[in-house]
């Protein structure tokens, strides 16, 4: 598809590799700008090219440091919007604070809604991003966010890896519930839940299995592996419960905070695929496999662009 005027893309510094796959699947080079830190830690930016009345899509995951990579975002959308850039969109795959969209005891944030609050306040105009915690963060702005899922590609993953007909795919949550029962109708195979509970900060506790998993092989569908704690409580739930000892993961955001790669490692797992919203060292975990979000990532802008509808790509 063709543009009767070029979008700008505009690389932060948490994942150049993606915002470079991305302009180079657009035919585009990207935008030219100094992103630098003063002694001090304070970022400094300086947009090198005109972008007057320009549509600028600026591609920032908050990745780890996370809150370097956000106040980053924050700075170049007002370095943008002081040099009268036209629709200022930030593409997002990775919403860092989704894990905090309610208060589950008193006088907690919303930090994900702060989030929401602050890119609207310094003047994002459009959000793109993956695989919200919480589908109701979209609910938080009072712009557009296109919420895209990267299920259909992680199901097309699966179809090509010959999935035997005694797999069942597995929610880790009642809150992955709805995924996991659109995955396994994709691939026509029966679904179980985990119950678990969360004594505290990246842990978990899982107490039931609900559906037959014995002499199966697990497919499990996550939207975020951060520590892999709940992961591996999972997997080693599954087995008890006489699940095969080849347990399949599949995620869209691998934040992979330690001691994630160790816990990874484990012997029942046959293997992990996660998407590359976030930059991810391949070689850490051997059983790893990447797909790129950028092909994606890529038509959305042009559509965007031109007006037109992304709804394929969308949570429904």
């Amino acid at each position: 598809m063709k543009f009767t005027e070029p979008p700008k893309i505009f690389s932060g510094s948490s994942h150049p590799q993606l915002s470079a796959e991305i302009a180079k699947i657009l035919g585009l080079s990207l935008g030219k700008v100094e992103l630098s830190r003063f002694r001090n830690g304070e970022i400094y930016v300086n947009f090198q090219e005109s972008v007057r009345g320009a549509d600028v899509y600026v591609i920032q995951p908050f990745a780890h440091p996370v809150n370097d990579n956000f106040v980053e975002l924050m700075v170049m959308v007002d370095a943008l919007k002081r040099s009268s850039a036209g629709m200022i969109n930030a593409i997002v795959p990775y919403y860092a604070y989704a894990r905090q969209e309610k208060q589950d005891v008193p006088r907690e944030p919303i930090s994900a809604k702060m989030v929401a609050d602050v890119l609207t306040t310094v003047g994002v105009q459009r959000v793109l991003t993956f695989d919200l915690h919480a589908a109701a963060i979209q609910g938080f702005f009072n712009i557009p966010v296109d919420h895209l899922t990267a299920l259909d590609l992680l199901a097309d993953h699966l179809k090509n890896q010959s999935i035997t007909k005694d797999a069942v795919v597995v929610s880790p949550d009642a809150g992955r519930a709805k995924t996991a029962e659109r995955l396994a109708t994709m691939l026509d195979l029966p679904f179980a839940i985990m119950h678990k509970r969360r004594p505290g900060h990246n842990e978990a506790d899982i107490t039931h299995v609900i559906g037959d998993v014995k002499d199966k092989v697990p497919i499990i569908i996550e939207d975020i592996i951060d520590t892999g704690g709940t992961i591996i409580k999972v997997v080693e739930m599954l087995v008890a419960h006489g699940a095969r000892p080849e347990v399949h993961i599949y995620a869209t955001h691998a934040v992979f905070s330690p001691p994630a790669t160790e816990r990874l490692n484990h012997p029942a797992i046959g293997e992990i695929v996660v998407t590359n919203t976030l930059p991810v060292a391949k070689d850490a975990i051997p059983k790893l496999t990447v797909v790129s979000v950028a092909p994606m990532l890529a038509e959305a802008i042009t559509l965007i662009h031109n007006n037109m509808s992304v709804s394929r790509f969308r949570v429904n």
